[in-house]
């Protein structure tokens, strides 16, 4: 049906994708502007197309009144979407039209706001990942904005933890939160974490790093192994080994 919503927004989020692929990104996103605006009135509670809106103004480079405008749209719908919260972020951070700060503030209203076991409570680590991404910033990095990473890092496990060992669902987040429990030299936490990922190694984060995302994720878990290991006492490492009944 040419009303149907759901085929206006599938037919919207396939031309924006391909006019973020595009060299002419910003012109071929200006075209595609009437067709998010279609599927947002097809289904005007929907906040799915509000976060193709939000997508939109980014690489359209739209205003920051024009982003809030859309802000206000999306969380009128549903103040807890976890897509619309990361396409704002990615708005507002330093790779765009924000800054790191800016980017975490935003970040940790969110997950402070969130419900309970919410991916948004992982916005922080998104912002955490932004900056460690950003080595001149990184090289300026105060104490503070350390403190920062290592607090979203903290939320981040604790979220990870309510979900089973091997969902699917919390799959990204967790492949997000491992990279940057490595890049803090919190080798025990990121282990814990390639174990709670199994087999659900995701392309984000790592293809971010690497042109070989799953050969960037297996040299990492590999390298947290040893890192582990070689802090482990030779005695203790021994020691698991042993029997432990009553003869041992």
């Amino acid at each position: 049906a040419p009303r149907d919503p759901d085929a206006l927004l599938v037919k919207a989020e396939l031309a924006v994708r391909r006019a973020w692929e595009s060299p002419a990104r910003a012109e071929r996103l200006h075209e595609v502007g009437p067709l998010i605006t279609a599927a947002a009135e097809a289904d005007p509670r929907d906040p799915v197309p509000w976060r193709l809106a939000l997508d939109h103004a980014r690489g359209s480079h739209a205003t920051h009144t024009a982003f809030e405008s859309l802000w206000e749209q999306a969380v009128r719908r549903s103040a807890h979407h976890y897509g619309c919260h990361v396409a704002a972020l990615r708005y507002l951070s330093a790779a765009w039209y924000g800054s790191h700060r800016e980017c975490f503030d935003f970040a940790e209203r969110a997950a402070e706001d969130a419900l309970p076991d919410s991916l948004v409570q992982a916005l922080p680590v998104r912002a955490a990942f932004a900056l460690l991404l950003d080595t001149q910033a990184l090289g300026r990095t105060t104490s503070v904005l350390e403190d920062r990473i290592d607090a979203a890092a903290d939320t981040a496990i604790r979220l990870s933890a309510a979900y089973r060992p091997g969902d699917p669902w919390p799959a990204e987040v967790r492949n997000l939160l491992t990279y940057v429990l490595l890049a803090r030299g919190r080798w025990a936490e990121a282990l814990d974490q390639f174990t709670l990922i199994g087999q659900h190694a995701t392309s984000f984060p790592w293809s971010s790093v690497s042109d070989d995302a799953l050969g960037r994720f297996l040299d990492a878990r590999d390298g947290a192994r040893l890192q582990v290991a070689s802090a482990t006492p030779l005695r203790d490492r021994a020691g698991r080994g042993r029997p432990r009944g009553h003869y041992a």
